[in-house]
């Protein structure tokens, strides 16, 4: 069955034709002064194996618009189809049992609906003065159900003022609607225990003490944030510096309504997949047959390497924008998106926290979305370096092949928190993963294992160490190979000072992870 959704979230059953306008008579009347009298119809066409659902305009002066596109002739709507009339949007749902995801409930800031769920504090205030006598959640945040197959903690709440999230179990689910300001906490501690036993007063304890520090109970103050006066000068060195574009969501919904969509149809992602494969055939060849050196066009490495980072910067804007099309393509919005400088270097991001209300496969789909680009356009400067005769116009394109190749790997380098890991949190459904893996190994290492530790965190954690002391390895191979170039602009001491700098930037991190444990091991060792 589907419901028509009213922006004040009333539901409107389409069981039967249903008319749309500001006049009296129409089924859904709308007191809107761009919504025509009789503006639009909703019909529903039985046959023996479905209902068909048609939407068209009445001749409105404004139009009906459905998913952006105006609306001539009868138009099939479905699931999560947008219809705007005048200035009100309204969604189509579908109704939801209680393993599937249901839609995202959204209560903006200032809103006082009180939306039903359906579906470790350290403070030392007492809970009552904490959260107060009668604790409330404030408004301005969204709360969505997953499907069942993402586990037990299917409950996704935004905070949508400082765009954090928090997954919730559905008994946190169930003790949430509760924090409607009309019970006191005493009240609330005895159905928590009701319903979930002893531990019921410790996860409700933890619930509020979770929502304080978020800020979302109202008359809390919430977790403050460092300030510059306590955080170190080479941390706010390090601290990126953004560059935002508000209307950035609104624009590339324009973008894959006016074509970029087709991009997604079958056909198109089948010919993106033989371009990957052609690429991943292409560029190893061109790299053992030298075709080109990274970093070098016409001799001169300082060229080649601009060249690279322009290329970088390039990849990067595109890699961003097939995260962002992706979310369009399942009905989300990108919150953010422009510039971040970080220390002097300068990336493009788009902001897709809102794929956290989608399943685990479509958050997979996203987060694979700048890798995928990423391989396409390094086949097709591969391509384009293939069929060039030697020259200055070859070797710029091994460059741009390369620096895209180089993104693509390092986006899916599964111990850095890029594409490759969020794909794998969600594949194996670990939130976490890489703190606490880290975790676990610190501990192993030092001699302070569990019984219970985990074999993938452990796994995890030493494929990461190898990983990491292999592309050091391989970084000190690649300089290796440019230490004549170097020497002919810079004195030999400074060239292999240079090296070792940078070795040591590589070789440090993977030995502090491995040897401060083993120190403390040690030095805990009785003595013989």
């Amino acid at each position: 069955m589907l419901d028509l959704v009213l922006p004040d979230r009333t539901r409107v059953p389409l069981l039967e034709d249903t008319t749309i306008g500001r006049a009296p008579g129409n089924t859904l009347q709308l007191d809107d002064p761009a919504v025509s009298r009789r503006h639009a119809r909703i019909s529903v066409a039985h046959d023996d194996t479905d209902d068909v659902v048609l939407l068209e305009d009445l001749g409105s002066s404004h139009g009906t618009w459905l998913d952006d596109r105006a609306v001539d002739g009868p138009q099939p709507v479905d699931d999560g189809s947008r219809i705007r009339v005048g200035d009100q949007v309204l969604r189509v749902e579908r109704r939801r049992d209680d393993a599937e995801a249901g839609a995202t409930v959204v209560v903006r800031p200032g809103d006082s609906l009180v939306v039903p769920a359906g579906g470790d504090a350290t403070h030392s205030a007492s809970p009552g003065e904490r959260f107060g006598g009668r604790p409330r959640v404030r408004s301005g945040y969204a709360l969505k159900r997953l499907e069942a197959s993402e586990g037990d903690r299917r409950w996704v709440l935004r905070d949508l003022e400082s765009d954090r999230f928090l997954r919730m179990a559905q008994a946190d689910a169930d003790l949430f609607a509760l924090l409607d300001g009309r019970h006191s906490l005493a009240d609330l501690v005895g159905e928590a225990e009701r319903r979930e036993g002893a531990e019921g007063a410790a996860r409700l304890l933890a619930l509020l003490s979770e929502l304080a520090d978020r800020g979302l109970l109202a008359g809390v103050a919430g977790a403050a944030e460092p300030t510059a006066a306590t955080v170190g000068p080479i941390r706010r060195l390090a601290r990126p510096r953004e560059k935002t574009w508000a209307g950035a969501g609104r624009w590339f919904e324009r973008l894959y309504g006016r074509g970029a969509w087709r991009l997604f149809t079958t056909p198109a992602l089948a010919a993106i997949a033989l371009l990957v494969v052609a690429g991943l055939v292409v560029f190893p060849y061109l790299v053992a047959a030298r075709y080109g050196t990274p970093f070098v066009v016409a001799h001169k490495v300082g060229i080649g390497a601009l060249i690279f980072l322009v290329g970088r910067l390039g990849v990067v804007a595109v890699h961003e924008s097939a995260h962002a099309l992706t979310m369009a393509s399942y009905g989300r919005r990108v919150g953010r998106a422009g510039i971040k400088l970080v220390v002097a270097f300068p990336y493009a991001f788009v902001d897709t926290s809102e794929a956290w209300f989608e399943p685990a496969r479509r958050r997979i789909a996203v987060s694979a979305a700048g890798p995928v680009s990423d391989f396409s356009m390094g086949a097709v400067f591969a391509l384009c370096c293939l069929a060039l005769p030697a020259g200055v116009p070859r070797d710029v394109f091994f460059q741009l092949a390369f620096a895209a190749y180089v993104g693509a790997l390092a986006n899916l380098n599964p111990f850095v928190e890029r594409d490759g890991y969020q794909i794998l949190v969600d594949a194996l459904r670990e939130p976490g993963l890489r703190r606490r893996a880290r975790e676990q190994l610190v501990r192993r290492l030092s001699g302070h294992g569990r019984a219970d530790d985990s074999r993938l965190l452990t796994r995890f954690a030493m494929a990461g160490v190898a990983w990491s002391a292999l592309a050091a390895c391989f970084a000190v191979g690649m300089s290796l190979r440019y230490e004549p170039q170097l020497a002919n602009v810079a004195p030999e001491p400074a060239v292999w000072a240079m090296f070792a700098a940078i070795w040591s930037a590589l070789f440090v991190p993977v030995a502090a992870v491995v040897g401060r444990p083993l120190s403390v091991r040690w030095r805990r060792r009785p003595e013989s």
